[in-house]
């Protein structure tokens, strides 16, 4: 008898932490709806505390981060525009909408910062591997070395000649794409799980050339400006921007993205 009632109390624990769950999944989805609502209807503050009060409704993701990015644009906060825009192409680097508005809201920023101009082929290679996000990638290795492998059994154990030159080219080939594809698939996650770039969210910042405020002055930035990270020390942090110039910043004036 004991055990029966032990089974059925620990049976009614499980269904009413279910229930919890299923009670905060469902308090959850109102929020992007409301969220969606009040964009819709102009009122950008709050479509802003709404996202961010959701967090969104599958915790993050490219779309949650695009529709912030959008709501903050429309609030003038270019800033946190920019954070979300490129928060958002970290989830999805192929997200041509985000990048058109990341690059709307970058004309509204004090600095412009010329990038250095890449070797062709570094940027051919980048441009290729922004096509799909991690997960795509991934699949797209496997995928083809199921093919190679099938190439490869063609190759070994089918008499016919013909069908022996097809199955070894088009494995090489399939084998090609399949490491190409995996290497891609390892940037991406890299780049989206080690953040080493960042937002200024200081209204101006004087970049020092050491890590301490006795430090020479170098240059100064604005909020909005990305950098990205390169050492820190302390409180202090080693920062490079796109066009090769390097300094410290105080870690408390940006945001990683």
């Amino acid at each position: 008898m004991r055990k029966i009632m032990n089974f059925r109390k620990t049976a009614i624990l499980t269904l009413l932490f279910g229930l919890t769950a299923f009670v905060s999944r469902a308090d959850m989805r109102p929020l992007i709806t409301q969220a969606n609502a009040a964009y819709q209807q102009g009122d950008y503050q709050k479509a802003v505390e709404l996202y961010e009060q959701s967090g969104g409704e599958d915790g993050t993701s490219a779309a949650y981060y695009y529709n912030l990015g959008n709501a903050y644009y429309k609030c003038g906060l270019y800033p946190k525009a920019i954070l979300n825009y490129e928060r958002a192409l970290l989830y999805d680097p192929s997200d041509e909408d985000a990048r058109f508005n990341l690059e709307m809201a970058q004309e509204r920023i004090s600095d412009k910062i010329e990038p250095l101009e890449p070797f062709f082929l570094t940027q051919w290679v980048a441009e290729v591997r922004n096509l799909f996000s991690s997960d795509v990638w991934a699949i797209t290795a496997v995928i083809a070395f199921i093919i190679f492998l099938v190439g490869a059994v063609i190759y070994v154990f089918v008499g016919k000649v013909s069908l022996r030159k097809a199955g070894f080219f088009v494995g090489l080939l399939a084998l090609l794409v399949s490491i190409g594809a995996n290497r891609f698939a390892a940037d991406q996650k890299k780049h989206f799980t080690h953040r080493e770039t960042a937002i200024i969210f200081a209204p101006t910042l004087t970049v020092k050339s050491s890590p301490s405020e006795s430090g020479t002055d170098l240059f100064v930035l604005h909020e909005g400006t990305k950098v990205y990270l390169l050492d820190k020390v302390g409180q202090w942090s080693e920062i490079r921007l796109e066009d090769g110039n390097r300094g410290w910043i105080p870690t408390d004036t940006f945001e990683v993205i």
